[in-house]
């Protein structure tokens, strides 16, 4: 699994065990075997009403739940319990894509030309959001590419390693590629072939957190909502493509999604886009919306 996902079920855990401990007193591998179901449905009663949302639960749930496989593959038994209790549900919410034209000015160097950051930054950052844009990168697999494997001009795919280590190959555009080599140029760090391919200030890996800031900043500089964050850019790398007749099935693959059903999230979002467009533009829309056919 993911490191984010180790760290949410252990925290989710610890959550459990706590709520266990101050109701009935320190939990035991035998008391865990014998829960029932309301004290599962206690401990999610107790976290809705600290506003934990019903994706988190959703999470909680699946983290005791590999917690109890784990307890049988040891030989303790089964958590019946787990069986009995009913997923919380969860409102899908739909992705918020960029227009196009703010989608490519955000990959664009010169948008944050006047900030007072040295070039070399600049172009590391319009990289980074190339590739998030470019080739629907999530940050985590743009920034654990390698030095080795940098997608400069010349190459016409990158291998990245996505969610619970699964490894695909994406294409990189040439306009990405160069964004690449435009960095590379510029860094005044050697790179490491085995190290990253995108490093801090100071030489070191590249935090989530910078290419958070440079969103946050270009998002200012051209008047975006609040939406307008870097996995949002992966979002409109989906939605753009699917308006240009993508291949569903193709964009799944190109995102790393494991189901289907993920990826359809975004035909809801293109019938959307098409709905609105429809019912700015068609001079009868506000007549229509109130009929229907006979």
């Amino acid at each position: 699994m993911a490191a984010n996902t180790v760290e949410a079920y252990e925290r989710d855990l610890r959550q459990f065990l706590t709520h266990l401990d101050a109701r009935s007193g320190p939990p035991t591998i035998a008391r865990l075997i014998a829960l029932k179901p309301r004290d599962l449905r206690a401990f999610m009663a107790a976290r809705r009403a600290e506003e934990i949302s019903g994706r988190s639960l959703m999470r909680m749930l699946a983290g005791l739940r590999s917690f109890a496989r784990h307890l049988e593959r040891e030989g303790h038994g089964s958590v019946a319990a787990l069986g009995a209790v009913r997923q919380p549900k969860v409102e899908r919410r739909l992705p918020r894509p960029l227009p196009v034209s703010a989608a490519v000015a955000m990959t664009l160097p010169e948008t944050r030309a006047d900030e007072s950051r040295e070039p070399w930054v600049l172009a590391r950052d319009a990289a980074v959001i190339a590739l998030l844009y470019g080739s629907g990168l999530r940050i985590s697999e743009a920034l654990g590419l390698a030095a080795r494997d940098a997608p400069v001009p010349g190459l016409d795919a990158v291998r990245v390693t996505g969610k619970g280590g699964k490894i695909r190959d994406v294409p990189v555009l040439p306009a990405v590629a160069q964004a690449v080599a435009d960095y590379l140029a510029l860094c005044p760090h050697p790179l490491d072939p085995q190290g990253p391919l995108f490093v801090g200030v100071k030489g070191g890996p590249l935090s989530p957190r910078i290419v958070q800031y440079a969103v946050a900043s270009l998002r200012g500089a051209l008047g975006l909502p609040d939406s307008a964050t870097p996995h949002a850019l992966r979002h409109s790398f989906a939605t753009h493509l699917l308006a240009r007749q993508g291949e569903l099935r193709a964009i799944q693959e190109l995102l790393g999604h494991a189901s289907l059903s993920t990826t359809q999230l975004y035909t809801k979002v293109d019938a959307a886009r098409l709905m609105s467009a429809f019912e700015a533009a068609h001079p009868r829309a506000g007549r229509l919306a109130g009929t229907t056919n006979p």
